[in-house]
């Protein structure tokens, strides 16, 4: 085992703790404290008071936290809800209690504290401390306030020194809590029932995307984490469930960059009798009651000012694409004018993507998706990229799907389900040819969910949301790793 070395400061702390463990007076022995005030409370309570009146104020207060600033007599006291000052006495404490005080207690460090409301000479509110006990001795000193913890990656792989120190992150991830419990109280509101389906599979689908196996004891066979939970979902539809959701985590053994991380969180949703007009309906209140519950529907997001109380913009891909490039894929019918139009425009193909809908795609990432600033539904995706949606009755090339775009990121995905069990077999086996030819991100042959719609699947509008973006979105973070409390990185070298 490698032997640890410590530093001065370390060397300090362990030493005033093995001091206080000798006295009888180890504070990691310390099971409870019992509050009644946090910071928030108290300044709620004690804020507007003049100087004078809380003078007189006796209020018993015992609140408890972390020592963040010591200065002197005077200390800064941080708890999940804010920070306030703290004064130390001498002339109005125990003795023992002020020794204590200046031998045992560092900036970093947990304490209890009980005393009254005062406001300083200045005005801030401050506890006159009668008490304050030892609950958490740290052995590490806090990273410098300037210096310590700017890294991003830093603050990425020590996620709970990131929380300590930066209290606009610990608020992201205050807020990131709240649209979650936001879209739950949407998506209950109006009817719709959460439940829970496998996170192990045995057959891969719902997504096009590169999977991570694991391999299950027991039984002796490979599984997949899922990569969506589109098929489960759907197969409760077929079982009468008629409005639900989930809300979980989804695992795709890709790339990492500022928007991907391999492991995140989606909402996915399905309602019967619906199609994908009611899902684009339902997802834009969604975005437009969230912001409205956090006192942001006027956001900046990468520089660009949204308004989320404005109509959401809508928009084929065929009309996007011939806009920015004056082609227009409505009137393109074979896959070698598709190719001819790739090769001219510089669009390298791999063997799969040889095909009308795979260049219609790449034209709409290459000249499109990045131009795109407000909030804007693309919709009639091909058919090649989209096996589990619908076809477009108008141009069976295309399919009743859509995608939410902001600021050039794809935020939400959603179809008219195909419920076809024989079409949906066949897309199965299109999807098999395109593994053959090299896309490992296609689906593969689900006979179960085949079978399950052979039982009979209602007409079906399903969506997806990425609620990692959406919080990216609504705390104004440009990277997904600051929205991730323990994103996934790369070893350290």
């Amino acid at each position: 085992m490698q032997q640890r070395h410590f530093n001065d400061q370390e060397l300090t702390k362990r030493e005033k703790l093995n001091r206080l463990k000798v006295q009888k007076q180890d504070p990691f022995l310390v099971t409870k404290f019992i509050r009644n005030f946090n910071t928030l409370s108290f300044h709620q309570k004690f804020d507007g008071f003049e100087k004078n009146a809380l003078s007189t104020d006796q209020t018993h207060i015992t609140i408890a936290g972390r020592v963040m600033a010591l200065r002197q007599t005077f200390g800064i006291l941080q708890d999940m809800y804010g920070r306030v000052q703290f004064y130390v006495n001498k002339k109005n404490i125990n003795p023992e209690i002020f020794t204590k005080f200046k031998n045992d207690i560092d900036i970093g460090d947990i304490v209890g504290i009980q005393g009254t409301p005062m406001k300083t000479n200045t005005g801030e509110l401050t506890i006159n401390v009668k008490d304050i006990v030892l609950l958490t001795k740290t052995l590490k000193p806090l990273p410098e306030k300037w210096h310590g913890l700017q890294n991003e990656e830093l603050r990425s792989r020590k996620r709970y020194l990131d929380l300590i120190m930066n209290q606009d992150s610990f608020r992201v991830f205050m807020l990131r809590s709240l649209v979650i419990k936001e879209i739950r109280n949407y998506m209950n509101g109006i009817g719709y029932l959460e439940v829970e389906t496998p996170i192990l599979n045995a057959s891969l689908g719902g997504a096009n995307a590169r999977p991570f196996v694991t391999h299950h004891n027991t039984l002796d066979r490979e599984y997949y984490l899922r990569i969506a939970t589109e098929l489960p979902l759907k197969k409760l539809v077929v079982g009468g469930f008629e409005k639900i959701y989930e809300i979980g985590r989804i695992f795709r053994n890709e790339g990492m960059d500022a928007t991907h991380n391999p492991e995140f969180t989606t909402i996915e949703g399905y309602e019967a009798y619906a199609s994908m007009w009611e899902m684009m309906d339902l997802i834009e209140t969604l975005f437009r009651t969230i912001g409205n519950k956090l006192a942001k529907t006027t956001l900046t997001f990468k520089d660009i000012k949204i308004d989320l109380n404005q109509k959401f913009q809508r928009v084929s891909m065929t009309q996007l694409i011939k806009q920015q490039t004056n082609v227009d894929f409505d009137i393109i019918t074979s896959d070698e004018q598709a190719i001819s139009l790739a090769k001219e425009h510089d669009i390298k193909l791999k063997l799969h993507q040889k095909n009308i809908g795979h260049v219609m795609l790449l034209f709409f990432e290459k000249y499109c998706e990045k131009q795109i600033a407000n909030p804007t539904f693309v919709y009639y995706y091909p058919i090649e990229v989209s096996p589990l949606a619908k076809k477009y009755p108008q141009n069976p090339r295309l399919t009743e799907r859509f995608e939410l775009y902001i600021c050039g990121k794809e935020f939400a995905n959603a179809f008219s389900e195909l419920n076809d069990p024989i079409e949906q077999y066949e897309r199965f086996k299109n999807q098999l040819i395109e593994k053959a030819k090299g896309n490992d991100e296609a689906n593969e042959m689900d006979m179960d969910y085949i079978e399950a719609l052979e039982y009979g699947l209602a007409p079906t509008g399903g969506f997806g949301i990425g609620i990692d973006r959406m919080v990216m979105l609504f705390a104004d973070q440009q990277t997904i790793r600051n929205v991730l409390l323990f994103p996934h990185l790369r070893e350290e070298k």
